[in-house]
């Protein structure tokens, strides 16, 4: 399926790679129905591949994985290939279940249904309001600094809570002498005050999202919260990349790629080494390296290996790569246990 905002264009190919049928339905609930019905009208539908499974393509996605469709998500196709065959929506579709009859899109879709859909939401919106948080403060810094001498020497003084405290009760002052005021002192205090009321509001958006998140990981993955540098917040990080289906990573392994913490093989010649995975999620990565620097200072077990590494003549970089390779198993055993 090639996937867009008002409407999806899907291919129906035989196991041989024949195309049986192209058709556009619109991108609705009754539109996802039809577009089921008339594929099974060819024959059984085992797999479907999908682009964008996590943007226009989700809701697709999750109706299929609610109708029995392995779903798979596809790459769109490099520019490439698009000036050398042309583009156009029926082709992408074409290309998607190719993708997959080859075996070339291998990475199943996340069912976007359970918990961790939920706690993806929670760390869309906690990542905005940081952000936002963090431009307030530097405007209101900023402000401070072309303020009239008196005033920024008496708030230069505060440390950032006192500040915004102050400077949110700036507007109050300013009413009282409004009249003996210069205009432009006057509208720096009413700036800092307002900037100040926004931080505060983005404080406790950013306060409450984070407990959210901690009920979160405490009452679907308690396991996760009892190892040694793993908080509710790299809990949530490490489980959104795995999804509500983790059973759709095979291996430990895979879930080591999906982080980015997978050695890949270079070779030319007589000379071959390995080099450092720069794929993968990359905020996966970043939690495996908070895990890593945490039990680095904390936990004795790690400062062992890394002295022992270190007197075997490995670099700090490298120590790390394979710390950060081991706390990916770690967490993938605990999240999605072997069975016998």
């Amino acid at each position: 399926m090639d996937t867009h905002r008002d409407a999806h264009v899907a291919a129906v190919l035989s196991p041989v790679g024949a195309v049986i049928g192209t058709e556009e339905f619109p991108a609705t609930a009754a539109g996802y129905r039809e577009l089921l019905k008339w594929a099974r009208g060819m024959g059984t539908v085992r797999w479907a591949g999908v682009e964008g499974t996590g943007s226009f393509g989700a809701a697709l996605s999750r109706y299929l994985l609610a109708q029995g469709v392995e779903v798979f998500d596809v790459n769109r196709p490099d520019r490439t290939d698009r000036r050398q065959r042309g583009k156009s929506d029926p082709l992408d579709a074409q290309n998607a279940a190719r993708a997959v009859l080859s075996g070339r899109a291998r990475a199943q879709s996340k069912s976007g249904d359970g918990p961790v859909q939920i706690a993806r939401m929670y760390e869309l919106t906690k990542g905005s309001a940081v952000k936002a948080r963090t431009q307030a403060i530097n405007q209101l810094k900023a402000v401070l600094v072309t303020a009239d001498p008196g005033l920024r020497e008496e708030l230069a003084r505060l440390n950032n809570p006192e500040l915004f405290r102050t400077c949110a009760r700036l507007a109050d002052d300013s009413k009282n002498d409004e009249g003996d005021e210069e205009a432009v002192q006057q509208a720096t205090r009413i700036t800092l005050c307002l900037l100040a009321h926004r931080i505060q509001q983005l404080t406790e958006q950013i306060q409450d999202l984070e407990r959210r998140l901690a009920l979160l990981a405490e009452r679907h993955a308690p396991q996760l919260l009892t190892v040694v540098g793993i908080g509710p917040d790299t809990a949530a990080t490490l489980l959104i990349t795995m999804g509500d289906n983790s059973e759709r990573l095979h291996s430990e392994a895979s879930f080591a790629a999906l982080c980015g913490v997978s050695p890949v093989e270079r070779s030319s010649g007589t000379r071959q080494y390995r080099r450092l995975n720069r794929g993968g999620d990359r905020q996966a990565n970043a939690a495996l390296h908070r895990i890593v620097q945490t039990r680095l200072r904390f936990d004795p077990r790690t400062q062992d290996y890394f002295e022992r590494r270190t007197k075997e003549g490995k670099t700090r970089r490298e120590i790390v790569r394979c710390l950060k390779r081991y706390a990916a198993r770690e967490v993938f055993h605990l999240v999605r246990p072997t069975r016998p």
